[in-house]
């Protein structure tokens, strides 16, 4: 068996050392899934993904994603980060494109390139699906928060384009930055639901060039606070063209991410309405930062 190599990159980030430290592991179908799970533990990243092979299947690159307490079907940063470094260390050579296989199906990355002569990945998941709306009076209180903190003006909803979350809009960055999950009676409500993370946002930002200031945690999943991520993101820019956040069926924005916990990001958003579909894409800058092999 081919000894599993990896490399550390960062997603989402405007340099290095910020945004979501991602660790991609090839040659990795000689491991099973308990040994990839033990080895995102070992890592502790937001999440670890493992290439199988080298190989492309089906015009794509099989990879799976682990957080440290669990396997997920999707997810953003990974996928980005992830066919960044397919391109750059299997293909080669810049190519526009690269497919994920990925739990959830097939999913394409774009490379474009931008005024620094970089190319940035940009992901195209799945259409976004709606669920359940919630009330202030009920989720406020699971975030250490009150209910006028909420902007009533748009819905708390779940809202999924792979994997579920709860999105919540707030009124001020203050109450964005003051809260806090309260855990066991969060792991308690979402027992039965569709939805096990929550991410809160508002149009107020640290940084002028962004338009929303967000934060993701996702405790169920071993992940107290998330620096940013793609797959809420996606389901984001699907909830603002929906209802019409900035009174437009079409959004080209910048998120911002990750401040509180030291790892400030950068998420590109845009979406369009085109008669009822709505059309997402994500993207981000990456760096590498490492390299290595397992012993």
């Amino acid at each position: 068996m081919t000894t599993p190599t990896f490399h550390i990159v960062d997603v989402f980030a405007e340099r290095k050392y910020a945004g979501n430290q991602l660790a991609v592991f090839r040659n990795a179908e000689g491991l099973s899934s308990g040994q990839m799970q033990q080895i995102a533990q070992e890592i502790g990243f937001s999440e670890t993904t493992f290439i199988l092979s080298d190989s492309p299947r089906d015009g794509g690159y099989d990879v799976r994603i682990f957080t440290p307490g669990d396997e997920v079907p999707f997810a953003g940063h990974p996928t980005l980060g992830t066919a960044y470094i397919i391109r750059r260390e299997i293909i080669g050579e810049p190519v526009g494109r690269v497919n994920l296989n990925l739990k959830i199906g097939q999913i394409p990355v774009a490379f474009e390139g931008q005024t620094e002569g970089e190319d940035i990945p940009w992901m195209t998941p799945k259409e976004a699906t709606f669920h359940q709306v919630f009330d202030a009076e009920e989720i406020a209180p699971l975030l250490r928060l009150q209910p006028e903190d909420v902007d009533d003006g748009f819905p708390i909803q779940t809202v999924s384009t792979g994997l579920p979350f709860v999105f919540v809009p707030l009124r001020s960055i203050d109450a964005v930055r003051r809260a806090a999950v309260m855990r066991d009676l969060w792991l308690e409500w979402i027992e039965d639901r569709l939805a096990k993370m929550v991410c809160i946002f508002c149009r107020q930002t640290v940084e002028p060039e962004n338009q929303i200031h967000a934060r993701m945690f996702a405790d169920y999943y071993g992940i107290v606070e998330d620096p940013a991520t793609g797959s809420a993101n996606s389901c984001l820019a699907a909830y603002f063209v929906k209802h019409r956040y900035f009174d437009s069926g079409r959004i080209d924005v910048r998120v911002e991410q990750g401040y509180e916990i030291g790892r400030p990001s950068r998420l590109y958003l845009r979406a369009h309405d085109d008669d009822g579909n709505i059309h997402v894409q994500v993207g981000g800058r990456v760096f590498a930062i490492a390299k290595g092999s397992l012993l």
